[in-house]
């Protein structure tokens, strides 16, 4: 007898369907066919054993169990469901007339209790574009996908149960998965900008970057707060539209990386590798067609923060010039070839020089050809990617004890978050329909259309490239980062002091290495 039952293969963000074909006759043996890796053949075992410990039988017979379509590799362990309830259907030994309209996925243990398996958000979106009646997963792969509207999510803990729902015999909507309370303890890591005494400017800088999702780079002595500043942008950055959130959500059920049983992600993330990360940890990468997204996928809608940036590898850093251009990253191997979205603020933090105290007074013990040598690292066409540079200045304890004896109140991160979240609503309204959200995102044609400048912005402009030496890259940057702004200020064109702050933030473009 022929059964067959649904699986699901991830591919990028996006799933595939796998039609599981199980065939029984005469003969002996259980074969697995079907481009199917280690982990996918280990399942024959798995399934056998978990059939039996919940009083199912293995039928004397030649099991003929195939992967469709056969020639595309199928990997880890979440075929285990569906092979399972291919057995069982296949030898007559439950009627499960819903088996062929479920997509099923789950890792069955040897007592028959089903695991988690990556990717759950993704294989039920798939669920909804091919119109099945719904899908079977194990119960917190099920709550990730609670939120997707129009799809049946049933969330199981053991094969007895999706036995129960597949007969169509009894009411199952106990199984139906359904969101779960928000996490409220989520941004309790997140610092707040009052907590940080001092660094008006830095802040101004983070608040400008936050509201066009630009990149910022921050150079600064050790302890001048550069850790502290970018983990407090996060506080600062406005909610995820649900578009946002379900692209976000979908990277990080695909990676494996964390729980989404509390729902879609609803705060963007704050992504920070060492820098001694490997090139496909950053970028993605992994062994044969699994490829799993990177750092770059990871922070999709919210933050990439790399401190230490000058002591990472060159290849790593410089491979981030392609994400940080295109908003996204391919991924090529000999057979395969996988494109993640990689759209992200990159935020940089770099001490001066070997020792971190060039321009603190005459601490610094390092040779001019040594501080040159340091901050080269970071090459010139990654720095053009860099919308805004932020001298981060060390406060002296002197002056930090003064200004806690004054009591000067610092901006709390909520008031600086209102203005952000207009600016971005600004935004939002300006790009309606061309497909992109922020300032940063803006190509030349963008620019051209939505960032006019009048006859004296422009004569500024072009005096500020001779004089500071800046590529076309950086022209375009600093009118993007104008835009921003004025945003800020609500204002609808831009203005000759939008420029001139703008171009501000481009100080190592004109910084000496001595």
């Amino acid at each position: 007898m022929l059964i067959r039952t649904l699986g699901a293969k991830c591919v990028g963000i996006d799933a595939a369907l796998v039609t599981v074909e199980t065939h029984i006759d005469k003969g002996i043996g259980i074969h697995l066919v079907g481009l199917a890796d280690v982990a996918v053949k280990e399942s024959l075992l798995r399934t056998t054993t978990a059939l039996q410990a919940i009083g199912y039988h293995i039928p004397g017979k030649r099991i003929v169990i195939n992967l469709a379509p056969a020639d595309v590799h199928k990997n880890g362990s979440g075929y285990d469901l569906p092979i399972a309830v291919g057995i069982i259907a296949a030898s007559e030994q439950c009627d499960l007339p819903l088996a062929g309209r479920f997509l099923l996925m789950g890792e069955l243990g040897l007592d028959g209790s089903v695991r988690d398996v990556p990717g759950g958000l993704a294989v039920a979106e798939l669920v909804g574009r091919e119109g099945l009646d719904g899908i079977v997963l194990p119960l917190n792969s099920a709550q990730e996908a609670a939120e997707l509207h129009g799809t049946r999510v049933f969330g199981v803990e053991n094969l007895e149960d999706v036995v129960r729902i597949l007969s169509g015999q009894e009411d199952c909507s106990e199984f139906l998965a359904r969101p779960a309370p928000p996490d409220s303890d989520k941004a309790s890591d997140i610092p707040d900008f009052r907590d940080i005494i001092g660094q008006a400017g830095v802040k101004r800088g983070m608040e400008i970057a936050a509201a066009g999702a630009h990149n910022v780079c921050m150079i600064g002595p050790p302890g001048s707060g550069k850790s502290s500043l970018a983990k407090a942008l996060s506080g600062i950055l406005p909610p995820m539209t649900r578009e946002e959130s379900l692209v976000t959500s979908k990277i990080f059920s695909i990676a494996g990386k964390g729980s989404l049983r509390h729902g879609l992600m609803d705060r963007r993330p704050f992504r920070a590798p060492h820098y001694s990360a490997s090139l496909p940890a950053i970028v993605g990468g992994g062994a044969g067609d699994n490829i799993m997204p990177g750092e770059v996928s990871l922070a999709q809608n919210g933050v990439l923060f790399l401190d230490e940036a000058a002591q990472m590898p060159r290849g790593v850093i410089e491979a981030l010039r392609g994400p940080m251009e295109d908003r996204k990253v391919v991924i090529s191997r000999l057979k395969t070839k996988v494109e993640y979205p990689a759209s992200f603020m990159l935020v940089l933090a770099s001490n001066p020089c070997p020792c971190g105290y060039w321009g603190v007074g005459d601490r610094c013990t390092c040779t001019p050809a040594q501080r040159l040598s340091y901050l080269s690292r970071l090459s010139g066409p990654l720095m053009d990617r860099i919308d805004l540079q932020l001298l981060v200045p060390g406060l002296p304890p002197a002056d930090l004890a003064r200004i806690k004896a004054e009591g000067h109140a610092e901006e709390s991160s909520a008031e600086v978050a209102r203005r952000v979240e207009a600016a971005r609503d600004i935004q939002k309204r300006r790009f309606a329909g061309e497909g992109i959200f922020t300032n940063a995102e803006m190509s030349n044609k963008h620019i051209e259309r939505f960032c006019g400048l009048s006859e004296e912005c422009s004569k500024l402009l072009i005096s500020l490239m001779d004089h500071l030496g800046l590529s076309m890259r950086a022209y375009f940057r600093i009118i993007k980062v104008a835009r921003t702004i004025a945003d800020l200020e609500a204002c609808p064109d831009i203005l000759p002091r939008h420029i001139s702050e703008a171009a501000s933030y481009r100080f190592l473009d004109r910084m000496p290495a001595y």
